[in-house]
């Protein structure tokens, strides 16, 4: 390969030379043959990269075809189906939706209804009109503890941190969420004036890293945290124990998206990665997690007060239950998310294998609220790939009441699934701080976008309650999905999942089987 390469330089040179003797268009030539020569002398010579090395020239076009994969495979060889982490089919679905325009299909369904783990809701010989059910259902949520109970929606934006997108993403989210009525979770990178500036509801994420409520040793700051909590549009506090994304690790800012503002906003020093901490320094045991649940509620004048976590240890969150029921301090809800769930920046081992997946995390959170007979006091929110109106009522039937999408107002926004959060290179202006990206992203556009998408999810989801025969999302059972388990079998979810005995596991002669040694071997003392 080198001798070729040389011989290409000495025929290069030689028709140059020539040409330029009978001054036919040298100066050109020159321009496109010598930097092609100069590359290839440094590629031979160069010892980092072998492929480069051995094949001089010729090697840089493998590391070109490599970084450009990604998009020749999403757009000239995946099918509708094989996308990941999202396919063709609800991308392209979310785009119609925001766009009011038709999101029917023509000649019946491209998925294999004999698939293992197929699912579908079983529609009632009863169903009811549309306009029997309640066009905007609201969730009560808040606590007999709560004095300033919060009416939600039943799909809302969920946590995603200015600093992860940009401020024009986060405009643009908060507008939508204000015409349409849903609230925004902020994400655990603090509360910014582009969360409070539109005017829509707000749910302010507080994680390990305590961004806009610490003080200058990255502790819990009260003081700072009241002043906040009191805003008129932060309706509930959410405390963020872990994501599905990157459980037990932390979120993760990288510096290149960090700048003086984001610093300023977050109460950190800028020029390295933001890397919050893998736990909380403001509690360690569950009885302590009980009265900074207090803490909090006093300091925000009594609004909901809730915790995300993705499951991982089941007797850490059964300990939980116990120190909710022993202290008779409860949280006003938990959002459970799952371990599909995304996120900007994640170890690729994180975002495989640590976590619970999502419909086994919701009905186990369920289950052990209902258990220990606290269920009614606290609301369950369902995050990670929620993203249509299927998506919606199969989470209510595992035990939700109400559920939150990133992703899904992502693409709502524009994001194309360039994959490229991570880098603050994103093409759409999304996730990246580069001004000469983030102008692309106009948000009183997007914004009209996001609520036109809410809306029709919701009403997706309201019609496929219709055809099962149910008129509130409160209705919604383990009964009305079934999944294909194999060719031959098929179980409801009340079959995969089945409820226990409210109260059952107040006392351990009666805690379920398949729960005693969690339950046994969870202590409200200690995690």
């Amino acid at each position: 390969m080198r001798k070729i390469f040389i011989l290409f330089c000495v025929t290069s040179l030689s028709v140059i030379a020539l040409l330029s003797y009978i001054n036919i268009k040298s100066i050109l030539l020159l321009l496109i043959f010598l930097p092609l020569i100069f590359m290839g002398l440094y590629d031979m010579y160069q010892s980092k990269k072998t492929i480069r090395r051995n094949f001089p020239l010729l090697g840089r076009m493998r590391y070109l075809l490599e970084s450009i994969g990604p998009e020749i495979r999403q757009y000239f060889i995946e099918n509708d189906l094989e996308g990941k982490p999202f396919n063709r089919l609800q991308r392209s679905l979310i785009y119609q939706r925001s766009k009011k325009e038709p999101d029917t299909t023509p000649f019946g369904t491209q998925l294999d209804v004999y698939n293992e783990g197929y699912e579908w809701i079983n529609h009632s010989i009863r169903a009811i009109p549309f306009s029997h059910t309640n066009e905007h259902p609201r969730v009560r949520i808040g606590s007999s503890q709560c004095t300033q109970p919060y009416e939600a929606s039943l799909f809302n934006i969920s946590a995603m941190s200015y600093g992860s997108l940009s401020k024009n993403a986060i405009l643009a989210l908060n507008t939508g969420a204000k015409m349409g009525g849903f609230f925004h979770n902020t994400g655990e990178g603090g509360l910014s004036p582009y969360h409070l500036e539109p005017g829509g509801d707000v749910v302010w994420n507080i994680g390990t890293g305590y961004f806009s409520c610490r003080d200058s040793d990255g502790n819990f700051c009260y003081d700072e945290y009241a002043k906040r909590a009191a805003l008129d549009k932060v309706k509930m506090i959410e405390i963020k124990f872990s994501q599905g994304a990157k459980p037990g690790h932390g979120g993760i800012l990288p510096k290149e998206k960090v700048t003086d503002e984001i610093a300023a906003i977050r109460i950190v020093g800028k020029g390295r990665d933001i890397v919050s901490p893998p736990s909380h320094s403001a509690f360690s045991t569950p009885l302590e997690l009980m009265d900074f649940v207090k803490l909090l509620r006093k300091g925000s004048g009594g609004k909901p007060i809730g915790m995300k976590i993705c499951i991982g240890n089941k007797s850490e969150f059964i300990a939980i239950c116990k120190a909710m029921v022993q202290t008779k301090t409860y949280l006003d809800f938990i959002s459970v998310d799952g371990g599909e769930g995304g996120t900007g920046a994640a170890p690729q081992e994180y975002s495989d294998h640590v976590g619970m997946p999502l419909r086994d995390a919701v009905a186990f959170v369920y289950d052990c609220l209902t258990g220990f007979g606290i269920k009614d006091q606290i609301k369950i929110i369902c995050s990670g790939k929620v993203v249509t109106g299927f998506d919606i009522i199969r989470a209510l039937s595992i035990g939700a009441d109400l559920c939150n999408s990133a992703r899904g107002m992502m693409f709502a926004l524009g994001c194309i699934q360039a994959l490229e959060c991570h880098l603050n290179t994103c093409p759409t202006g999304v996730a990246t701080q580069d001004p000469a990206l983030v102008k692309g992203l106009v948000p009183e556009e997007k914004s009209v976008r996001v609520a036109r998408y809410q809306h029709e999810t919701v009403k997706s989801a309201l019609e496929l309650m219709s055809s099962a025969g149910i008129k509130h999302p409160d209705d919604v059972g383990r009964d009305v999905v079934s999944m294909r388990i194999d060719r031959t079998t098929i179980k409801t979810y009340a079959q995969t999942y089945p409820e226990p005995t409210p109260g059952c596991m107040l006392e351990g002669h009666s805690v379920p089987t398949d729960m005693f040694y969690f339950w046994k071997k969870a202590s409200a003392e200690r995690f």
